[in-house]
């Protein structure tokens, strides 16, 4: 009895049923259905994982190397050489942040290949065709290459831009339209504010050239006018020992990397003859040297009486009494 009531609670449910359900296993089948099958499918799955685990261990060991750096052989011995020693923790940590990005990057690019993968492998075992499904993600993926090339070339200017390392959070750029100082990178668009306060948001595929200010090294350049009649060897002396003198100024010994210098005679203006004097300082500090070096010529031009030409006349009154 308990048979009969089995069969004919089958039968019940095949007559609701819209589709024809066959319960039977064709002969030679069961093995292949309930063994072989799912066995394939768990181990795809398992050697899709374990390969993922290899590639994002390689990925995070390349990135280790990457984020360690050293100072050149030829900059060593020198004193650029020691500045770079010693602000070592700052570059490893702006190296470690871009390789970790580019990192974290590779492993979401290698999961997403890997998955689709696996996905595909497991379909095909299951018995569901395949050739469709690949066909509609190649017309999927050409479709939103064509609606969205903006947003493509975005995201790839900015992964060779952090992968190149143009510029960095805090870095003076020139950006074309945009100038200022870098606030956020990322792979679509860059923030950075201007000397005013204004904030511009650019976007990485619109950046045709970039300018960094503050990268490894920057120069002082300091072009002083001084009057046709005035001694040059005097005043190219007197250049050299502002340059020296705030060059072993303690407060500077971080700022200024190698000894300054004075290129002598850069051209002449109707106001006077321009001389060169440069110093090369660490990034982003060029302007604050600028500013120390015009006041202490300025001063020391003043003791020596030596004027810089002016636009207005210059009265001299007598004083007779």
């Amino acid at each position: 009895m308990p048979h009969l009531e089995q069969t004919s609670l089958r039968q019940a449910v095949l007559d609701i049923l819209p589709f024809d359900v066959s319960w039977d296993i064709p002969a030679g089948k069961a093995y292949d259905w309930f063994v072989a099958a799912p066995a394939s499918i768990i181990l795809t799955i398992v050697l899709g994982l374990a390969f993922r685990w290899f590639v994002c261990r390689s990925i995070d060991r390349v990135v280790g190397r990457a984020a360690k750096g050293s100072v050149p052989g030829v900059l060593a011995n020198s004193r650029a050489g020691e500045f770079l020693a010693d602000r070592r923790p700052v570059g490893h940590q702006r190296r470690q942040q871009r390789t970790e990005t580019m990192g974290s990057l590779l492993k979401s690019v290698a999961t997403g290949l890997i998955l689709s993968v696996v996905t595909v492998t497991v379909l095909s075992k299951l018995g569901v065709e395949v050739a469709p499904i690949i066909a509609s993600a190649g017309i999927l993926g050409l479709a939103f290459g064509f609606g969205a090339q903006n947003l493509v070339r975005d995201f790839l200017s900015g992964i060779f831009m952090i992968l190149e390392d143009q510029y960095g959070v805090g870095d003076s750029v020139d950006l074309g339209e945009a100038t200022g100082t870098v606030e956020s990178v990322g792979l679509r668009v860059t923030r950075l504010r201007d000397v005013n306060g204004t904030v511009w948001y650019v976007r990485n595929g619109e950046i045709l050239r970039v300018g960094n200010q503050s990268q490894n090294w920057a120069r002082t350049v300091l072009d002083v006018t001084v009057a046709y009649d005035t001694d040059l060897e005097r005043v190219q002396t007197i250049l050299q020992d502002v340059a020296t003198s705030t060059y072993e100024d303690k407060r500077f010994h971080d700022v200024i990397i190698e000894a300054p210098e004075v290129w002598g005679v850069e051209r002449f203006d109707k106001d006077g003859v321009v001389v060169r004097v440069v110093l090369k300082t660490a990034p982003a500090q060029q302007w604050l040297v600028a500013r120390a070096m015009r006041q202490r010529i300025k001063a020391e031009f003043d003791r020596a009486g030596i004027q810089i030409p002016t636009t207005f006349p210059t009265v001299h009154m007598e004083d007779r009494s």
